[in-house]
């Protein structure tokens, strides 16, 4: 049975998540996912107490996951609203500060949800192209008066603006929210955190999913204001108080007593991201400057259909995207293990020589 959903949802695209394959024994480099396990106090936690009190309700405030992150921040518990995923978090976000009258802009290339949130919610929203180098320019949202998202390192590219950068943004925007998505900023040494504490206007969102390898738990956070905050927690218990369950709970407060553990591994990804990004220049790849847990890259004689293609073939998943058509061409890398990379290079190198050959018939 079909053809009930509500007019206003009638012309929804859904954002499409990445292939999760059933079958088959595939590199999974698609995804984002980090190529480790959670750190061993994390496990701990799962099988421990929670697992035991999973008849009972979750604590629907989250307070001793948030008192920890707001230790870890240095910031306040008030300052902390917790999601089922940074996802969701986004969601209450959408939710509580964008509206027809107040509708949000945020790069053409970028994180998808972020328009699928703007088409179900009926909110109004611009896109903003980004340059020629595929990188953010920051002078298009200074002073703009307009609700802004940016993603920070940005998806699908990698780059990532400057916290003077940022602080200029949502400086000069000050009646406006200026969400910053740090999904993968700890792969690039920095977060726009601090600044939450100088401008009342600025939301940071950030996740477990990339970098304390906690995707499956589904856990993301924002940071901000505690006015901005009460606010998401108004929308949050007026969805479903319970968001969070009790195992993630205390999986993400186990996380943060594992710093040593994340940041040998985190140290480990960047070191393979940019080991790996050597080596595919050497194959003639352009890519972009990531500072993320994954690469974007394009060849300039094999089209990114072929090589998505070919690398599925060889047993190897990767992401790409045919829309806006101008990064068609490119792929999306997730930094996986030394020998998962070297796997991607060799199949790639056989591919471009394939292809390459077949053209000059």
């Amino acid at each position: 049975m079909s053809g009930f959903l509500s007019r206003r949802h009638s012309r929804l695209s859904p954002y499409v998540p990445g292939e999760q394959p059933r079958g088959g024994d595939f590199i999974k480099l698609n995804t984002n996912e980090a190529p480790y396990p959670p750190a061993p106090a994390v496990l701990s936690a799962l099988t421990s107490g929670a697992a035991s009190r999973l008849n009972l309700y979750p604590d629907p405030s989250g307070t001793a996951l948030r008192s920890k992150l707001a230790e870890y921040h240095g910031a306040g518990v008030q300052n902390i609203a917790l999601g089922n995923g940074s996802d969701e978090t986004l969601a209450f976000i959408f939710l509580a500060f964008f509206d027809g009258e107040r509708g949000v802009m945020f790069p053409d290339v970028t994180y998808g949800l972020y328009r699928v949130l703007a088409a179900l919610y009926n909110i109004p929203y611009s896109e903003i192209p980004v340059g020629e180098s595929l990188a953010v320019r920051p002078e298009d949202y200074v002073g703009v008066r307009k609700n802004i998202v940016l993603a920070n390192p940005n998806a699908p590219t990698g780059i990532a603006l400057s916290m003077d950068d940022i602080e200029r943004i949502a400086d000069s925007n000050p009646e406006y929210i200026v969400v910053i998505d740090e999904a993968y900023a700890d792969f690039a040494r920095r977060s726009a955190v601090p600044l939450t504490r100088k401008h009342d206007n600025l939301l940071v969102v950030r996740t477990y999913s990339k970098s304390r390898f906690l995707a499956g738990a589904r856990l993301g956070y924002a940071v901000g204001h505690e006015a901005l905050i009460g606010d998401i927690e108004t929308i949050r218990c007026s969805y479903n108080p319970y968001n969070v369950n009790s195992a993630t709970l205390e999986a993400g407060a186990a996380a943060l007593e594992s710093g040593e553990y994340y940041g040998e591994r985190w140290e480990r990804i960047i070191s393979v991201r940019d080991a790996s990004a050597r080596a595919l220049r050497g194959l003639g790849f352009e890519l972009t400057d990531s500072e993320a847990n994954f690469l974007f890259a394009r060849h300039p004689e094999v089209p990114g259909k072929a090589l998505f293609d070919g690398l599925r073939e060889a047993g190897i998943l990767v992401r790409r995207f045919d829309s806006p058509e101008r990064i068609a061409g490119w792929l999306r890398i997730t930094v996986g293990t030394d020998a998962q990379m070297d796997a991607l290079v060799r199949a790639l190198a056989a591919i471009i020589d394939t292809e390459v050959k077949n053209a000059k018939k």
